[in-house]
């Protein structure tokens, strides 16, 4: 049985800042998770792909995010079970729970904070015959490892913002770069539009609307496919095929916990602290819903932050948490003092 204060199901960025924040609180945590290394869907499915809106950083590569976030909840010592899937959640008589995965493992925590981004999740496929044959023969529906693409034809098909981003990016890799979508008309963000537009007009882009794949063709590899444009069907010799149409998400055991669920996501009291409406059982991150809720990382990292501070409330009830600043109190090897905190810095500049 693995003893914990919090115990995080999902190692994703949303669960590693809740360590974070609760180590500051002096709370022991332990995470659990299907894939086999933290960083959920930063780390799994695209580790290379740019992030622009986290704060300080302009730019940050997911794999470099995950790294640092890792690095920042180290001196914490956070417990993992990965590669494992929690199962069953049972609440004891003194309100503390045991969650066990999938593979026995038991762990009984103080309280619980799902931290499951999408939970488990699988791509949206085009209805192509015969597609599954060229699975990882050419057709791939994440971009991992852009090097994979270097100096190869590629078609990306899709609308939204994965499908532009990864065709701005793939522009400088790729020797030929033509993104497709069945409409004219984009869902992801204008400025990446633009930006396509532009990269067009440079002849880096080949950009084709409306118009969809109808059939893939190869010997052993993807070698070409078959669009159709207007209700005419032309050839494009290809190496890769790329379809980005999303995930489709699911719960998993998780929704068999008796949680409030809203559309595939768990209801939560975002007017307090993220609690859902099992005493003692948080959800934050992606994996939630409430009014006005987005779906953004740094909203999660929000939501980590005043869930911790309910958490604390919870597993020491009548003592009262004065919040002190990292700026003052510093995270470790800090007294907690101004002083202390204004020595470090005046070294620091030394």
């Amino acid at each position: 049985m693995i003893e914990t204060d919090l115990l995080i199901i999902g190692a994703g960025p949303t669960g590693l800042f809740t360590v974070f924040e609760a180590g500051l609180l002096k709370l022991k945590c332990h995470l659990i998770d299907a894939l086999p290394q933290p960083g959920g869907q930063l780390s799994e499915l695209y580790p290379k792909k740019p992030i622009f809106d986290i704060p300080g950083y302009p730019t940050v590569l997911a794999g470099e995010l995950v790294a640092n976030l890792l690095e920042q909840i180290k001196q914490f010592e956070p417990g993992f079970t990965l590669a494992e899937t929690a199962e069953t959640i049972d609440t004891l008589a003194d309100g503390t729970f045991v969650v066990t995965t999938n593979k026995g493992t038991k762990h009984h925590a103080k309280a619980v904070a799902i931290a499951g981004g999408l939970g488990t999740f699988e791509p949206r496929k085009p209805l192509i015959d015969g597609i599954e044959k060229y699975e990882e023969q050419g057709v791939e529906y994440f971009v991992k490892d852009p090097e994979l693409f270097r100096n190869k034809k590629i078609v990306i098909a899709g609308g939204g913002d994965s499908a532009l981003d990864w065709s701005i990016f793939l522009a400088n890799v790729a020797s030929q770069v033509t993104l497709m979508h069945r409409r004219n008309e984009f869902r992801g963000a204008l400025d990446s539009v633009e930006k396509v537009q532009e990269l067009k007009q440079a002849g880096k882009i080949n950009l084709i609307t409306p118009a969809e794949v109808v059939a893939i063709q190869g010997e052993g590899h993807l070698q070409s496919i078959t669009i159709e444009i207007e209700g005419e069907q032309q050839q494009l010799d290809t190496d890769f095929f790329i379809p980005l149409f999303g995930l489709t998400p699911k719960l998993g055991a998780i929704a068999n916990w008796g949680l409030e669920i809203e559309k595939n996501a768990i209801k939560v009291n975002n007017a307090l602290d993220y609690q859902t409406n099992i005493p003692g059982i948080y959800a934050i991150g992606d994996v939630n819903t409430y009014p006005g809720k987005l779906k953004l990382i740094l909203c999660g990292f929000h939501e980590a932050t005043l869930m911790c501070q309910s958490v604390y409330q919870r597993l020491n009830p009548g003592k009262k948490y004065v919040l002190k600043y990292t700026t003052v109190s510093g995270v470790d090897g800090f007294d907690g003092t101004r002083k202390e905190a204004e020595k470090a810095v005046v070294k620091s500049i030394d």
